[in-house]
């Protein structure tokens, strides 16, 4: 059977699309080859070192470039080159099997050539190759992985992939593989594969699995498979999106990569924080640790992100910096405050385009865009990010795995390690056993258990550094545990006057913290009909709208007038202010301990009201065990309460932690399967974007998508509605409205997060 189409040449991409790299097959697999030798010789060293690779330098050069060359080879079929060709839907009629599992079994096919690549490991190749679109081993109907090599997809209207495998359109391809790597001039094929119907597909798919010599039973060196994946997604990226630059691939990476911290950069950094000030004897010891990781352990206020800058002035010098954050609100706030404008840096998370459309342009929606944005942390000295950007890599998720050849010359610091969840807090431990870089863990406190679960992970001595017991010991709390809140007690704190232990007055300012959006909704009602001057602050907003209202709370912070501010758990690390009266519902320990480090933030030399009320009703996000737990923290402290008060009860709680160290790339049960995996426990909200909007967001770019899309209470009723296409779920106008001053809010009533 012959095809339908009969090319001119064989396409990697489409003539049309914006790609400046080459779209030919041969070209674009030249070019990939091209960036994934530059990576592997600009850090080679770094590579073996930071991963600790058994593996030779030269073995990793060869598989990595084998692995390159065969990435694509699969576009060699007649359902891809009718695609890009604009003869063929995709959405309409999917290819009967993805490409880069077409690569996988034609290669199997060539193997006994292949296998002739001098210094190459043909399967570790043959895995990194398959899974560079993060594809592999995975169900997508059932949205879970799998053993399988591959779906065969309904829907495709054939039976049968034709294989561009004739001289006149393969010969180009072969004849590289001989030039560019070495493979034998000879080519040692039994036949060559031009068509294979389904069951031949089927077939081919058990023999890479199951044979004595295939994926099944292959038992690869650790790391090494892991680490050439990752140059294959980022080479190709590169080699698929070249910045906007006239210089040549090589040149171009060489460039990029290469730029890394000095010292000078550092103490810019550390001497504009200090602003004339000295440093503290905490932030000292942080930069004289003896110990590759460290530990500090101290609490809001203590200076722990300047100490972790002097860290870096010994661990990161001729290094990158990753200065990871929790949320993308705490992120964006460190690197507006110590490094914007200050060193080469860049903010890296799925949102920082909004929360710096004040300062600077960009967009990361499309794959296009995400690849250009990460593209970024190529050539940034420090990149500031959330904690998911950095251990996303080891769940598979596209930005990271983008960004690798700056993670993988990198020292990391970790901020909030103790409001990790056990996914999250799993994968870290699986890092700090993988990675053997440098690494500052930062928190408030650190639970036995957790304590215990880094040092296994670290596997070697650690040091853990403690913050500066004058400011952790000052008296700054004083509890009150009330049945329902005091309005009367706010109102009068609008009427104080207060003095810092540094001279400045400041006058009475008010966090009030709910568990719900709905009550937060209603404190706030409830404020302004009181006269009070109130601001609202939770995550149910369109992003661009929860932006404003981050920035117009900490402005009214910073300004000598009275406020209140109204918020949720997104006050717990989200927000760097100083209160001076701190009202909240009774949460989870942790997240209390979070809340009061709002409260007298800046010391004003006595300790100050914290006022505790329960929820009326126990719901997500907290269980009763925790609600009992919190209420007998309070109840314990009936004088003056310190930061290391709180820290010394929560660590001698019997809490234990269950961390799922389960992860897809370094993993210690999985290696030829490449898909990508949650960082993070499922949570109760999920980001969608409002019926309303969507005529709005047609006419805009896919970068100023995120500006719309809002995080909404995850119910039954989301599996049925409409998606966006780009997979979020529709808020149904008959559901959910919007009003930019409240936010999202359930049309019909009822229980609301």
């Amino acid at each position: 059977m012959k095809p339908k189409l009969v090319p001119d040449r064989l396409l990697a991409k489409s003539v049309e699309k914006p790609w400046r790299a080459t779209y030919t097959l041969v070209g674009h697999t030249a070019a990939v080859v091209d960036a994934v030798t530059t990576l592997v010789d600009v850090l080679g060293h770094s590579l073996i070192a930071q991963f600790n690779l058994q593996c030779s330098l030269s073995k990793l050069r060869a598989t990595a470039r084998l692995a390159a060359y065969l990435h694509d080879w699969g576009k060699a079929n007649d359902h891809f080159q009718m695609v890009v060709r604009h003869q063929r839907n995709p959405l309409k009629n999917p290819q009967l099997i993805r490409h880069e599992v077409v690569s996988i079994l034609l290669a199997w096919e060539y193997r006994q050539w292949l296998q002739e690549c001098p210094d190459s490991d043909f399967l570790t190749a043959l895995a990194a190759a398959g899974g560079h679109h993060l594809k592999l081993g995975w169900n997508s109907k059932k949205q879970e992985p799998n053993d399988d090599l591959g779906e065969i997809r309904e829907g495709s209207g054939s039976d049968r992939l034709y294989l561009y495998t004739e001289p006149k359109y393969f010969r180009g391809l072969l004849k590289y593989g001989v030039k560019a790597l070495g493979l034998p001039p000879n080519l040692k094929l039994p036949k060559r594969p031009t068509e294979w119907q389904i069951t031949d597909i089927k077939q081919k798919r058990l023999e890479v699995l199951d044979d004595e010599k295939g994926f099944l039973d292959w038992q690869h060196e650790p790391g090494f498979l892991d680490v050439v994946k990752s140059l294959i997604v980022a080479g190709d990226a590169v080699g698929s999106a070249l910045p906007n630059t006239n210089q040549k691939i090589k040149d171009w990476i060489e460039k990029e990569v290469t730029f890394t911290l000095n010292e000078a950069e550092i103490q810019q950094v550390i001497d504009r924080r200090l602003a004339g000030n000295p440093i503290r004897p905490f932030q000292i010891d942080l930069g004289n640790t003896p110990t590759r990781v460290t530990l500090a352990r101290a609490g809001c206020g203590t200076g722990k992100t300047l100490g972790a800058y002097n860290w870096a002035k010994r661990y990161a010098l001729g290094k990158k910096l990753f200065f990871c954050y929790p949320t993308t609100g705490t992120s964006t706030e460190g690197f507006i405050d110590y490094v914007h404008n200050q060193v080469d840096s860049v903010l890296l998370h799925s949102r920082a385009a909004v929360d710096l459309a004040h300062i600077t342009s960009t967009g990361d929606e499309d794959d296009l865009e995400t690849k250009l944005e990460s593209f970024k942390a190529w050539g940034a000295k420090v990149s500031v990010c959330t904690v998911d950007t950095v251990l996303g890599l080891l769940q598979c998720n596209r930005r990271p795995m983008y960004c690798f050849p700056a993670i993988a010359q990198a020292a990391f610091v970790f901020d909030e390690v103790h409001c990790y969840d056990d996914r999250l807090f799993g994968s870290l431990l699986r890092f700090l056993q993988v990675f053997k870089a440098p690494v500052l863990l930062m928190s408030a406190s650190f639970l036995p258990w957790q304590l215990d679960a880094i040092k296994k992970a670290v596997g070697e001595p650690l040091e853990v550094i403690h913050g500066p017991q004058d400011l952790e010991n000052l008296p700054r709390y004083q509890f009150q545990l009330l049945e329902s809140p005091n309005w009367e007690r706010v109102e009068q704190e609008f009427n104080k006057i207060y003095t810092l232990t540094n001279g400045d007055r400041t006058c009475g300012k008010v966090l009030w913290v709910c568990n719900q959006v709905g009550t937060a909704i209603a404190v706030y009602q409830e404020a302004k009909e009181r006269g009070l001057n109130a601001l609202l602050y939770h995550s149910r907003y369109r992003y661009q709208d929860r932006v404003e209202h981050h920035r117009a709370l900490i402005d009214a912070f910073n300004k000598n007038e009275p406020v209140i501010a109204i918020a949720t758990q997104v006050a717990e690390m989200s927000l760097d202010l100083s209160a001076t009266l701190l009202v909240s519902q009774i949460a989870d320990p942790p997240g209390l301990i979070q809340r009061l480090g709002r409260l007298n933030r800046r010391y004003i030399g006595k300790s100050l009201d914290a006022i505790f009320y329960p929820d009326p009703k126990v719901r997500f996000p907290y269980a009763q065990e925790d609600l009992q737990n919190a209420q007998s923290m309070i109840e314990k402290f009936t004088g003056e309460v310190s930061q290391a008060d709180l820290a010394t009860w929560l660590e001698q709680t019997s809490h234990q932690g269950n961390p799922d160290g389960e992860t897809v790339l370094f993993s210690e049960y999985k290696n030829w399967q490449t898909y990508p995996a949650p960082c993070r426990k499922a949570g109760y909200t999920v980001t969608a974007i409002l019926e309303e909007d969507v005529s709005i967001i047609e006419s805009l770019p896919a970068k100023e998508l995120p500006r719309y899309t809002i995080p909404l209470l995850l119910t039954k009723k989301v599996n049925n509605w409409k998606r966006h296409k780009k997979g979020y779920p529709i808020a149904p106008s008959n559901e959910w409205s919007y009003c930019e001053e409240i936010g999202a809010y359930n049309v019909k009533g009822g229980d609301e997060n």
